[in-house]
């Protein structure tokens, strides 16, 4: 969900009382007993032009290989996402970054170069980070990157189409996944036992009016477009009907080649679940403003026809915890995409700090140990009660970073990061501790007393008291941040990541 860049060379963390500087993630990483650390590859850092021709970075290669290096060391296991939304400027000035086909071929030899470089360590790799918030947030509603959108829906874009680039800049991200995991399958320098797959970000959606027939269309429209507008492609090689139907003429086709590229271009499904929204039916829609976000006669709300919220956390402004829509989501591509393998990418939730709160306050976290608490419980549902195949969970974020627009303002690390006084010192919260004793607890270490210093909600069962962990083998609980940084040559694939921590 954002991007935070590290120096290596300038990091400080405090762990307890202990200060210590250099490369932090494989520390904190282990310090929470998780044994997985998720981040991102910068284009730019690897090819600084986008363009192979001109010449791979090998200061960015390095950068890379000691992050992989110290993580392995460790008995971390690197998860690589190769685009996190942001390519070079030279390809944005050039052609106008993904409003073009250009740039499928240069994604092509970005990813290939990450294959050859990466592939003989790094096992799980994913192509695009959430294609469909880059595509509505860039190019829709202009507020990220690229900040394009029709004048009328925002004044500070300078130039857009919010009717018609989306639908071509997804078309032309599908392409460049398809065009990667085609590199990856065909290279013979990554690890025979490698994975390749796509993220998506769905929220869950429930009807407005529950009684109306109406609003449960449209929350199912919303589903279409959320899940099905990217992952229909990449399972069976074409859009849902439903997101044909409703966007029209302005959907790019796919011929037949790129389809069968397309086809099953996904070992596994990752989800970034953060929350939920009701979804009302729109019967007109002004022809005169015309934009992605109105095609499919649906309108989100916090609140239903009653008033109620969709979740708890409205104080915190970004997200409302909804951990019920998890499962649904869960549930929702199960039955769908024949229980596709999913991989939970990120799960987490922010705290608004406007810089006058104290840093202790702040350290307090109980509410994001609510959350992971019952996200955690609906997810064991999913699991061992409906049969979902989800083979591991990364929890967003490692660290506080900066969130996009919100910037260093939503706070959704676990480790407080005190951008103020310099130095980047990390202080754990209070969700350190949950985690970290949450996670000995699923290896069969946590002694009793421990539980008994777990920071608790009030009034509410925690996780540790819900679940039989015996049912979780097989499962994994990891670390998730954005990093980013480069070289040239050719790659291959496969990954049982059923094993990367066998939780009894």
């Amino acid at each position: 969900m954002a991007h935070y860049r590290l120096s290596t060379k300038e990091q400080q963390t405090k762990v307890g009382n202990l200060q210590v500087s250099g490369t932090t993630s494989a520390a904190f990483t282990q310090e929470l007993n998780m044994d997985a650390f998720r981040f991102s590859i910068s284009w730019a850092r690897l090819i600084p032009s986008g363009k192979l021709k001109d010449g791979v970075n090998k200061e960015g290669v390095q950068f890379y290989n000691d992050l992989i290096d110290e993580l392995l060391a460790n008995d971390i296991q690197p998860s690589m996402t190769l685009y996190h939304w942001d390519h070079p400027q030279f390809l944005e000035a050039e052609y106008g970054g993904f409003l073009s086909p250009r740039i499928i071929e240069d994604f092509r030899d970005f990813a290939r170069v990450c294959f050859e470089e990466f592939g003989d360590r790094v096992k799980m790799w994913t192509t695009i980070n959430e294609p469909y918030i880059m595509t509505i947030a860039g190019y829709d509603q202009g507020n990220k990157a690229a900040g394009r959108c029709s004048k009328w829906v925002s004044e500070k874009c300078q130039a857009g189409d919010s009717s018609t680039e989306p639908y071509i800049v997804s078309h032309n991200v599908l392409l460049a996944h398809a065009a990667a995991v085609d590199e990856f399958r065909k290279c013979n320098k990554t690890s025979h036992d490698g994975q390749i797959g796509i993220v998506l970000s769905p929220r869950w959606f429930e009807p407005f009016h529950s009684d109306s027939i109406d609003d449960k269309e449209a929350a199912e429209r919303a589903l279409a477009f959320e899940i099905g507008w990217h992952l229909d492609p990449v399972i069976h090689g074409d859009y849902p009907e439903m997101v044909k139907k409703y966007a029209g003429d302005k959907l790019p086709s796919f011929t037949v080649e790129e389809s069968n590229m397309l086809k099953n271009s996904s070992d596994f499904v990752g989800i970034n679940y953060y929350t939920a929204r009701f979804a009302a039916h729109i019967p007109h829609i002004d022809p005169a403003k015309p934009r992605f976000k109105t095609d499919h006669h649906v309108k989100w709300s916090l609140t239903n026809h009653t008033g109620h919220n969709i979740g708890l956390g409205d104080e915190r402004g970004i997200i409302l915890s909804h951990p019920e829509g998890l499962r649904k989501v869960l549930n929702y591509i199960k039955d769908r995409y024949n229980n596709m393998p999913v991989y939970i990418k990120e799960n987490g939730i922010n705290d608004i700090d406007d810089g006058t709160r104290l840093r202790e306050d702040v350290l307090k976290d109980a509410f994001r140990i609510e959350y992971h608490d019952t996200h955690f419980q609906q997810l064991h549902k999913a699991i061992v009660e409906d049969g979902c195949d989800v083979r591991g969970y990364y929890a967003w974020s490692l660290i506080d970073n900066f969130e996009w627009e919100h910037g260093y303002t939503a706070r959704f690390g676990l480790y407080y990061v005190d951008f103020i006084n310099g130095g980047l010192i990390r202080y754990p919260k209070d969700s350190v501790k949950w985690f970290k004793r949450f996670l000995t607890r699923v290896i069969g270490e946590t002694r009793e007393e421990d539980f008994e210093e777990m920071p608790l909600v009030e009034g509410n069962k925690t996780l540790q008291e819900e679940l039989r962990f015996e049912n979780w083998a097989g499962f994994f609980v990891s670390a998730n941040q954005s990093l980013r940084a480069e070289e040239d040559h050719r790659c291959a694939f496969g990954f049982p990541y059923s094993r990367f921590v066998n939780i009894a």
